[in-house]
């Protein structure tokens, strides 16, 4: 404080003691002068001046130097307040720049280091010791490097830092520092870092964020714009508006919106935006018309304005979305709504709505009118009360108090008594719940169901009688089978199950039509019931019939099986035609085989299996050795399953060559595609085993499509155009789109039609003529050619010739091989040959065999010839030579090598 005062009084004090030096100067002079003049006078002068000049000098001697003192010690004090005045001024730059957020370094023209702040120690983990005096610059960088502080170059440093960006670095532990560089204009310079890190995290953040945002409105459905209020300038579009305005964002930011939209449009457009500049909410919501190309669309906008801190318009949001279909819509819902209620006003269920908190009804239908007993606008207001008898009133309101606590459907069957009479009802309630979940609505309707019950009653019946018999079917059947297991449990009783197959009624259906073979089965019917003696007899399938028998087993089964055959023996009279029909009959005798009705019936029709494979008209009783062939039957079945699903069959192809007197002069012109089946258990088994049991099975599709596209696959790869030939199934034609799988198979593989010839047999035709003969005239259609297989084995292949166009009949193997043998066969396949080549078919004989079948057929004028004894089936490895186009006759060596 002492100095504080010293230096603020420093300007008054040095003129006084300069006073006070002059005044202490001259106060002896004055006394001594009294002296001298009180009464002593100098006896002489020094030299020649007067006493009083050399008292003068001397006190003006005197008063100079005393003033000279002062003035030299008021220099001193101006000195020493300079000093400390720079001292107090370095100290408070020094303790400010020590105390900013941001580190801060200084260097003098020569690049020393004439000042570091601690945030820069702080910053960079420097101790003041790491900046000794005299420290340069480019040294104070070399230190940060070695640090692992810096890595970049000093002229790097001093250049990025001094571009607008500044220099951002990375230090251990996830730290950035900003650091700028400004050179001075008398060569020095200064050096800003700041801690970076938390403003480029939330750099980071807001980058992220935005870019969210945008994300946000570029997938919303609804169109997203703004523009600035100042010039009506758009500066964001999202992309449902670039959908809408077909404009890409980048040509419509920066635009005005009579820049982009036509006249019309664009006044439109500024309208609304005056019309939510002036709204009092700041929003301001209208649909207006756009015109987009050669269309007008209607668009319902809502228009946000976005003010400044000072309240000033600045931003205009528009959200917008097309609503030309919505405004359709709602056209169409006015209509669909008056539509409805002409609907529910007359469907022929009687309607009813009720409000609950007063029980009062609200709507009804015309066809309510029937249970209401009046016009339906008379009851609008009213309650059950008003409208019922006391009793039924009592009744109704009952019922609909308990489905309102039921909160749910509650269904009921009652009589009603309407103009018609007693009718039953069916009466459904349902309650509708408001938000709260509380009861509302009550709503009821009314179903006459008289008829419909009447109906299920005869349903009833027929779902365990047959239709066409009016005898048990076959659920009703394994019912009465199991009373009779439960009957005979724990018994010696015994009994015997029967499957009788009635023989022949598919070819009755095929020769006199299918009313036919219903009335005999009528009337095979009645024969059976009277055979059997009042037992149980069932209709178990198409021509399949079961019955019971008990007694002494199984003499009393087979007794039965003889009475049945014999009164079936005799001829039918129907419709004054006389028919002829037989049995086959497998027995299952219980509790031998099987324990319930199930096993027993299978058992049974296990035995009838056998029975027809022996022959027609035998009676076969269940062998356990049965059930074991069964097992293999249906083990096989799912190793084929297996087997076409893994691709283990393969395909063997077997010569078609013209026909010539011997093998060497018989030119191959194609092959037959025939599957075989190498089983890795069983070895190789046949195709007459596989081929049926994919028939049955329905398994012959899904090989018959393999086979179709694997013989196409391997014909289109031949060099030699010869034909491919498949055997197509009537299972096939039955199931899926056939011509539609031939042709893409052919444009699959490449194929030429014209080089495809599909195969089927009578059997196509004979399970739905119409649509087979449609079928087969697609596939002609397709350029590929049709030729019926095994012909002369059936009995209606004529009318099929005269139906379709076949390119090529292939004569049944049965009428060749008893060629030399059989007169009448040979006459067949002469008759045959002369019947296609007077339809303009040619003909193909199978099973060749001999080469006097060979010299036969091609005198007899056949166009072709198959058969091992040109060529086995193989692969078509060994026929490579036929199919490589090297030519020759080689058919002599296909068959050697077949």
């Amino acid at each position: 404080m002492a100095g504080k005062n010293w230096q603020a009084g420093g300007k008054s004090l040095i003129p006084a003691l300069a006073v006070a030096c002059v005044i202490a100067s001259l106060a002896p002079a004055g006394l001594a002068w009294g002296e001298l003049s009180g009464g002593f006078a100098p006896s002489s002068y020094i030299g020649s001046l007067d006493p009083e000049t050399i008292w003068e000098i001397l006190i003006g001697s005197i008063v100079v130097a005393s003033f000279l003192a002062a003035v030299g010690l008021w220099v001193l004090s101006a000195l020493r307040k300079v000093k400390r005045s720079q001292l107090r001024r370095n100290a408070f730059i020094s303790s400010a720049l020590n105390n900013l957020s941001q580190g801060v370094v200084m260097t003098d023209p020569r690049g020393r280091v004439i000042f570091c702040n601690d945030r820069y120690l702080e910053i960079y983990g420097l101790a003041r010791s790491d900046v000794p005096p005299n420290m340069t610059g480019p040294e104070l960088l070399e230190t940060r490097r070695k640090r692992g502080l810096l890595d970049v170059s000093d002229g790097d440093f001093r250049a990025r830092g001094a571009s607008p960006e500044g220099l951002v670095t990375g230090l251990p532990g996830g730290r950035w520092v900003l650091a700028r560089y400004f050179p001075l204009p008398n060569g020095g310079s200064v050096a800003t870092h700041e801690d970076c890190t938390e403003q480029r995290r939330l750099s980071r953040k807001l980058a992220s964020t935005t870019q969210f945002l945008e994300s946000v409105l570029d997938n919303v459905p609804v169109c997203v714009a703004a523009k600035n209020i100042d010039d009506g300038r758009y500066i964001f579009a999202n992309r449902a508006f670039e959908r809408f305005s077909r404009f890409s964002r980048d040509y419509i930011v920066g635009r005005r919106a009579d820049q982009i939209f036509r006249p019309d449009t664009a006044a439109s457009i500024a309208a609304a935006d005056r019309s939510a500049l002036n709204a009092p909410e700041g929003h301001y919501r209208s649909e207006l018309p756009v015109e987009r190309g050669t269309e007008t669309r209607i668009i319902a906008s809502n228009r946000v304005i976005v003010r400044n801190e000072n309240n000033e318009p600045e931003f205009l949001i528009a959200l917008f979305d097309d609503v030309t279909e919505r405004r359709s819509l709602s056209r169409e819902l006015e209509s669909t709504k008056k539509f409805l209620e002409l609907v529910v006003d007359n469907i022929p269920v009687s309607l009813i709505v009720e409000r609950v908190s007063d029980g009062k009804y609200l709507l009804a239908n015309r066809s309510a009118e029937r249970i209401l007993n009046r016009r339906r606008e008379d009851v609008t207001g009213l309650t059950a009360a008003d409208i019922f008898n006391p009793r039924e009133a009592k009744l109704i309101v009952a019922r609909d108090e308990a489905a309102i606590r039921k909160r749910g459907l509650l269904a009921e069957e009652h009589p009603i008594s309407t103009k018609d009479g007693l009718r039953l009802f069916l009466t459904r309630r349902m309650t509708v719940l408001d938000d709260a979940g509380e009861p509302q609505y009550l709503i009821k309707t009314h179903e006459d169901v008289t008829d419909r019950r009447q109906t299920e009653s005869r349903m009833a019946h027929m779902a365990y009688h047959d239709g066409l018999t009016d005898l048990p079917n076959r659920a009703a059947f394994l019912q009465a089978l199991a009373q009779m297991i439960e009957a005979c449990g724990g018994t010696d009783e015994e009994f015997a199950v029967l499957c009788v197959d009635l023989d022949g009624l598919k070819e009755i259906n095929d020769v006199f039509g299918q009313a036919m073979g219903d009335k005999l089965l009528i009337e095979v019917a009645k024969r059976l019931q009277n055979s059997a003696g009042g037992g149980v007899v069932s209709r178990l399938s198409g021509d399949e019939f079961g019955l019971i028998i008990d007694g002494k087993q199984p003499a009393a089964g087979k007794l039965l099986a003889k009475q049945v055959a014999g009164a079936l023996a005799n001829e039918f009279q129907i419709d004054g035609k006389s028919i002829h029909t037989g049995v086959t009959t497998g027995i299952a005798v219980f509790p031998h085989n099987g324990p319930d009705a199930a096993t027993l019936l299978a058992n049974a029709g296990a035995a009838l299996f056998r029975a027809k494979a022996k022959s027609r008209g035998s009676i076969s009783i269940y062998d356990p050795e049965m059930d074991r062939q069964i097992r293999d039957r249906r083990v096989l079945h799912q190793d084929l399953s297996v087997a076409i699903r893994n691709g283990e069959l393969s395909l063997h192809y077997q010569p078609l060559a013209r026909s010539g007197p011997t093998v060497a002069t018989s030119e191959v012109v194609g092959f037959e595609a025939l599957a075989r089946w190498l089983h890795p258990a069983r070895g190789f088994v046949p195709p007459a085993d596989f081929i049926p049991l994919a028939e049955e099975s329905g398994l012959i599709v899904e090989m018959g499509e393999w086979i179709l596209r694997e013989a196409c696959r391997e014909a289109a790869s031949w060099p030699m155009p010869l034909q491919i030939a498949v055997n197509l199934s009537p299972a096939q034609f039955m199931h899926g789109d056939v011509v539609g799988l031939v042709h893409a198979i052919l444009l699959e593989t490449g194929l030429k039609p014209g080089r495809l010839e599909l195969e089927i047999t009578e059997g196509v035709l004979i399970e739905d003529f119409d649509r087979g003969l449609a079928l087969l005239r697609r596939l002609k259609a397709l350029g590929v050619r049709v030729s019926m297989d095994d012909f002369g084995s059936g009995y209606s292949s004529l009318s099929y010739l005269q139906a379709f166009p076949f390119d090529k009949i292939k004569v049944d193997r049965a009428f060749v091989m008893n060629l030399g043998r059989n007169p009448q066969s040979a006459a067949i396949v002469r008759a045959i040959i002369d019947l296609g080549h007077g339809l303009e078919m040619s003909i193909v004989a199978e099973g060749v065999e001999t080469q006097e079948q060979l010299a036969f057929l091609s005198d007899a004028g056949c166009d072709a010839v198959q058969g091992y004894f040109v060529g086995k089936p193989a692969p078509i490895a060994q026929y490579a030579v036929l199919v490589g186009g090297k030519g020759g006759n080689v058919v002599e060596a296909g068959r050697k090598t077949g």
